[in-house]
């Protein structure tokens, strides 16, 4: 956080000069006089910085923040362990203040980057072709949907109950004003219902979404849905935990078309929700189809290695009734963060954090049960999210553990009433045994 500017007066009489302005009022001079505020803002007056280091750290101590409380709250967003080595890197002013690199010939270190993040989205989905990355998982899943309906030239999506519920809102939000119709597929036993899609599956379906592990936690029978999928023409669709594919078979083993999901567990903060990134991989047919951007690599006139950008379909390269998706902002940074978490953990790293995520979630599992305060609610396996069904309303649960600086678990009764005192445990490899148990001891007291 940058908490000194060193512009003086003069500095700032300069550069109005510069730009032909004699003071702040006549570079707002073509704003209309009826629009302007007139009157002072309604914020404290100035403080040292001592004073405002202590005010803003007063404020900030009223929020339940990730140092002082354990954390098995997931659904979306996840407490994994950031290397701080990635702070460091990220914030190198070349990184920090990259954009859309539209001049490939000064933008090397931006293209080379984005290259190495394409790579390695390429190498956990087990797919050819990885744009820069989307704004989130939920709208890189719709984009998905609307590539396929492009691709198909079909008006209908059908998508698993069990994807995430405000991945589902945003898909159905822009399938409204693009004429698609979103129906969706039953679980059973916290998996899509193979009997509901088989009679759901139609000529105008376009895609069959899927999320794995899904919302649950649970981990979908994949492999039992794609030939069903591929024989009816339509695209499969597969959103995944980046952190499950360093254990489980990648979207492209599996026979999805399309792979996505949200990068945040990738190294980048919770920061109450966002900024985040998403990540998209596509069978080579679908290449041009991808929205977004491709940066490739080729060598220079002298044979130097070099990085381009090899294919673009966004309205403002091409022609915009030839466009696939108005992406414009490729969320660098975010991607860059993940990029440097993948090199950091290195193969090995990534597989570990993935198998004690598996293994601390399933002891969390037993132990949970144990205390004879819930119910299990699916035999289906799972990955480090679980449901469990409490005894006691979940939000009485939570005050409980809140009290304890222990931030419970996900009420997912708000999104599926069928699942009365669902309770969503998510469990990284941050959680100890310690903790584990400790949370374990409060639910039993």
């Amino acid at each position: 956080m940058t908490r000194y500017i060193g512009n003086t007066k003069e500095d700032r009489a300069s550069m109005l000069k510069e730009i032909g302005f004699d003071d702040i009022n006549s570079l707002f001079k073509s704003v209309p006089e009826s629009v302007h505020l007139n009157r002072r803002l309604n914020i404290p007056e100035a403080q040292s910085e001592m004073e405002l280091i202590k005010n803003i750290k007063s404020l900030s101590s009223e929020n339940f923040n990730l140092d002082d409380y354990t954390c098995f709250l997931g659904a979306g967003a996840y407490d994994h362990y950031i290397p701080a080595a990635i702070d460091q890197i990220v914030s190198r002013q070349e990184f920090y203040t990259s954009y859309t690199p539209y001049q490939p010939e000064i933008s090397q270190g931006t293209l080379q980057v984005i290259f190495e993040y394409q790579t390695m989205i390429c190498e956990l989905t087990g797919l050819p072709v990885a744009n820069a990355s989307m704004y989130d998982g939920a709208t890189a899943m719709t984009e998905a949907a609307i590539m396929a309906c492009e691709s198909t030239r079909r008006s209908e999506i059908l998508i698993a109950k069990s994807v995430h519920p405000e991945s589902r809102q945003v898909l159905n939000t822009y399938a409204k004003f693009r004429n698609i119709s979103v129906i969706e597929i039953e679980y059973t036993n916290g998996q899509i219902d193979i009997e509901d899609l088989k009679n759901k599956i139609n000529s105008n379906t376009a895609a069959v979404i899927v999320q794995s592990p899904n919302f649950f936690g649970v981990i979908e029978q994949i492999e039992a849905i794609k030939d069903m999928v591929h024989e009816n023409k339509s695209l499969l669709v597969m959103s995944a935990d980046p952190i499950s594919l360093a254990l489980l078979k990648s979207p492209g083993e599996l026979g999805a078309d399309i792979a996505v999901g949200e990068g945040q567990s990738l190294g980048n903060p919770i920061s109450f929700g966002g900024p985040y990134l998403g990540f998209m991989a596509v069978s080579e047919k679908l290449m041009r189809k991808i929205p977004g951007r491709i940066v490739g690599q080729t060598v220079d006139k002298e044979g130097r290695r070099g990085f381009v950008l090899t294919l673009q379909t966004r309205e403002q390269h091409i022609r915009r009734e030839k466009a696939t998706s108005n992406i414009c902002s490729n969320q660098a940074l975010n991607a860059l963060t993940a990029t440097i978490y993948l090199t950091m953990m290195g193969k090995e790293g990534f597989k570990e954090v993935a198998n004690l995520c598996l293994q601390k979630s399933h002891y969390a599992y037993e132990e949970l049960i144990k205390t004879g305060k819930f119910n299990p609610v699916f035999t289906a396996p799972f990955f480090k999210e679980f449901i469990i069904e409490s005894k006691e309303p979940v939000n009485e649960l939570n005050k409980k553990l809140l009290s304890s600086k222990i931030i419970g678990g996900y009420d997912v009764e708000k999104h599926y009433p069928e699942l009365k005192n669902g309770y969503l445990v998510a469990v990284t490899e941050k959680r100890t045994k310690e903790e584990i148990d400790f949370m374990a001891g409060k639910v039993a007291e």
